[in-house]
């Protein structure tokens, strides 16, 4: 008997979903059958279906979001813009497409032409994370059928029946069902899809370590494309910010949204020690109002559980462990309802530990760190193996200018939060947080591969040096 996968809610541990692990060669098998054929079709065709399939999401648009709800513990109405995002997604791949891989013909002499085209690698894996289960995977997902690929699809173990409704929605809208593969299962699952010889690339969505796993296992194979979008130790400087209360509302939205399990969350706040005292005061309020409930929650809570209670124990621990190493507590971690992963965002002062540990805590914990110039908060935020997304809150643009010129991330941001990218613009970092593969508007790019021909209508060549003479 195949082994099963549950899916249980964060917020209340109820059971919502189970269904047996997958096989992963036959998976990958009925891809390869497939994706010919599918790219064969016209582009036409293809932007077509996929339209459709933003058609099926809109019309699952209510039980999808509550599904994602449920099973990420987020709250209602963050779900619903997930699911928003998943449907404006196609219209950006197309005029993505259309700009990144159009094509090109340049005139040569006698006749002749230089012809530039893009072709699919043919079956790509896509791993999902469990904090955005419908939106990060399906900006790879959309990005790849339209340019002519097959997918085979591993969600998060923990967010198994949201891949499922995602896959779903692509098979009701027309799309071959076996160009959208399905794969259920844990780590072996995974590890299974991303070493099979009949995958040409994968695109990847989740961990640094994970990430790095998996750039070493690539290596040898170098015929296999490889995106990852990997995590980020964020920081967020504020300094000439006299508006304390616009500056504490960027640094929650940007630390604590999605209960902190966002790869662009701010980890590190790095402020003007002259702004100090006040700025803390101001923050540190504001957390005390913040609603943490389950996602359907009357009012509406700003954040929900993390995704389990292990998590939550090792992000008690993790802060713990701040503490043991010098860092000193603004606001604990309280943990509200003992059996349930529901956190109270903390507030750690970490300026006097001689070694902070570069680490992405995936949780709403914030480590507030003091300068005394401007120089060194950049310093400050530079001093990560990451490098993801940075934010300077100022109402200087010199300072912001110089910001961005030495800030090491691949999102750089002035008076706005650290997350909240737009799928417009391409995505992705440096360092530990990606392999220069960004995804969002430039996913295109990892997709499709670039086709340059030489072409003349009627053949004509002559040597004519280096020839004896007849």
């Amino acid at each position: 008997m195949m082994a099963e996968l549950v899916s249980f809610e964060p917020a209340t541990g109820a059971e919502l979903w189970r269904g047996a692990t997958s096989d992963v060669d036959a998976e990958v098998g009925l891809a390869r059958a497939s994706w010919a054929e599918w790219a064969a079709k016209p582009l036409a065709y293809r932007i077509e279906a996929l339209r459709r399939f933003a058609n099926a999401v809109r019309a699952h648009h209510q039980d999808f979001a509550e599904l994602i709800a449920r099973e990420t513990g987020k709250p209602l109405w963050e779900a619903k813009t997930e699911v928003d995002t998943v449907i404006a997604k196609v219209d950006i791949s197309v005029k993505a497409y259309a700009e990144r891989t159009a094509q090109r013909r340049q005139e040569e002499g006698m006749g002749a032409r230089m012809a530039l085209r893009h072709k699919p690698h043919g079956v790509l894996a896509v791993l999902g994370p469990y904090n955005f289960p419908a939106h990060l995977p399906n900006g790879h997902i959309v990005p790849a059928l339209l340019a002519g690929n097959a997918v085979v699809f591993k969600p998060s173990e923990k967010t198994p029946a949201s891949g499922e409704m995602l896959v779903r929605c692509f098979h009701e809208s027309g799309i071959p069902e076996g160009c959208v593969r399905l794969v259920i299962g844990g780590p072996a699952e995974g590890k299974a899809l991303a070493a099979h010889a009949g995958i040409d690339g994968l695109l990847f969505t989740g961990s640094a370590p994970t990430g790095i796993a998996l750039n070493r296992q690539f290596a040898e194979r170098p015929e296999k494309i490889l995106a990852l979008e990997m995590g980020g130790n964020n920081p967020i400087v504020v300094w000439d910010a006299p508006d304390l209360h616009t500056a504490a509302t960027l640094i929650i939205q940007s630390a604590f949204t999605t209960a902190g399990q966002r790869c662009t969350a701010a980890r590190r706040l790095i402020v003007d020690q002259k702004l100090y005292d006040p700025l803390i005061g101001v923050l540190n309020g504001m957390i005390g109002r913040l609603i943490v409930d389950e996602p359907f929650a009357k009012p509406q809570p700003f954040l929900g559980p993390v995704i389990d209670n292990d998590t939550a124990d090792r992000l008690t621990e993790s802060f713990l462990e701040l503490m043991m190493r010098g860092g000193r507590p603004i606001r604990h971690l309280e943990r509200p309802v003992a059996d349930r992963p529901f956190l109270v965002p903390a507030l750690i002062d970490t300026t006097e530990m001689r070694e902070r540990p570069d680490v992405e805590l995936f949780g709403p914990i914030l480590q507030v760190i003091r300068t005394e110039s401007f120089d060194g908060a950049i310093a400050e935020a530079n001093n990560t193996r990451y490098g993801l997304s940075a934010s300077l809150l100022s109402q200087d643009p010199a300072l912001y200018d110089r910001f961005w010129a030495n800030a090491r991330a691949g999102i750089v941001n002035w008076n706005k939060p650290t997350n909240g990218a737009s799928s417009g613009m391409p995505f992705g970092g440096i360092g530990w947080s990606g392999n220069h593969r960004p995804s969002a508007y430039y996913a295109a790019d990892y997709c499709a591969y670039p086709v340059v021909s030489a072409e003349a209508e009627q053949a004509r060549a002559q040597i004519g040096i280096g020839l004896r003479d007849q």
